[in-house]
């Protein structure tokens, strides 16, 4: 009989991915599915679907009940938000509930998907490792980076109470089925369609999207309880990269790069007015302070320990470009050269 792994998150980015992954080594999956989720990314696939969410302790229940691997991957991923209740909540309080329903269910691995948002960015420009850690939940920019940290220290927590969860940090994936789409796909997405004129110079490390489902299976295969593993590939400055989605996309890149201080005015303008007559800030005061980070990270841990082997980030900038193209996001458009 088919091992059985319970997926949280199941339709997001990273969630898909793994999924694909996990039916592909020819275990039977299981799916945390919201009633209202956009289903495209894994519409037609041999999943199991339980309806609810992480907050629904009788679907946490049914989803993990008979697993031998559960991923929890489901989260709040926004860079603003009004309130940031609701994200706390899912973020922190959900992933309680996931690993402990696991643990209740007996499940013989659990992995918890937090995020390098959860480890102290480098000071300079030097990657930081696994041990790189905040001095409080004072110090993460925003309620994102805050409730990932919040619920990383829970789930290592539970960790040390006999659970066996192990962490794995994702970097910034990138690749194609970005639906929603992550505020780096919308990056790419606003690059096709004309929309950045100048950008915030920053860093960060990317990483292809499969891998970084791979990764989630290295963890559960190979990972120590109570350990976290960052699952990233290249660090790259933000003009790198849209050099190279330039390459890849025949379109110019852009030329002005703007002063910290004009985006932080300008972030500070945008987000005041949105919490005064709504709508979505298109430059977040949250995002443009953590734009002053190079937010590089060193995966040596994850490659030593877990056999992790990212792939190029130029393939996945490449198969990102193509499918929203593809996709309806942007244009079609003349591909340039080394795509």
């Amino acid at each position: 009989m088919k091992d059985t792994a319970f997926v949280t998150g199941a339709t997001g980015f990273v969630g898909a991915s793994l999924v694909r992954n996990l039916l592909a080594k020819g275990l039977r999956v299981r799916a945390l599915v919201r009633p209202d989720a956009e289903m495209r990314n894994i519409a037609g696939l041999d999943v199991e679907i339980v309806q609810g969410d992480i907050l629904n302790e009788t679907a946490l229940r049914s989803g993990c009940a008979g697993a031998r691997l559960v991923f929890h991957l489901a989260a709040d991923y926004r860079l603003w938000v009004r309130d940031s209740k609701d994200m706390f909540a899912a973020n922190v309080q959900g992933t309680v509930n996931v690993l402990e329903a696991a643990g209740v269910a007996g499940a013989e691995r659990i992995v918890h998907c937090s995020s390098v948002a959860a480890i102290r960015p480098p000071r300079g420009r030097v990657p930081a490792a696994e041990d790189s850690k905040y001095a409080g939940p004072h110090e993460p920019i925003g309620p994102y980076k805050k409730s990932k940290y919040l619920a990383e220290l829970a789930a290592l927590d539970l960790a040390a109470k006999g659970l066996p969860v192990v962490v794995v940090n994702p970097s910034t994936p990138v690749g194609p089925m970005d639906v929603k789409p992550t505020p780096t796909g919308k990056v790419i997405v606003d690059f096709l369609n004309g929309r950045m004129p100048s950008y915030v110079e920053t860093g960060l490390n990317l990483v292809d999207v499969r891998d970084v489902a791979e990764g989630h299976w290295l963890a559960a295969a190979k990972g120590r309880p109570g350990e976290r593993y960052i699952l990233g590939a290249e660090n790259m400055t933000l003009g790198d990269i849209l050099g190279t989605v330039s390459e890849l996309s025949g379109l110019p890149k852009p030329a002005f790069k703007t002063p910290y201080a004009v985006a932080y005015l300008v972030g500070m303008i945008d987000t005041a007015r949105c919490r005064v007559f709504g709508g979505d800030p298109i430059a977040p005061l949250d995002a443009v302070k953590m734009a002053r980070h190079h937010m590089w990270y060193d995966a040596a841990k994850a490659r030593r320990e877990l056999g992790f082997t990212p792939g190029p980030v130029r393939l996945a900038l490449a198969d990102a470009v193509a499918w929203f193209r593809a996709n309806g996001y942007a244009p079609a458009g003349q591909s340039g050269p080394g795509s």
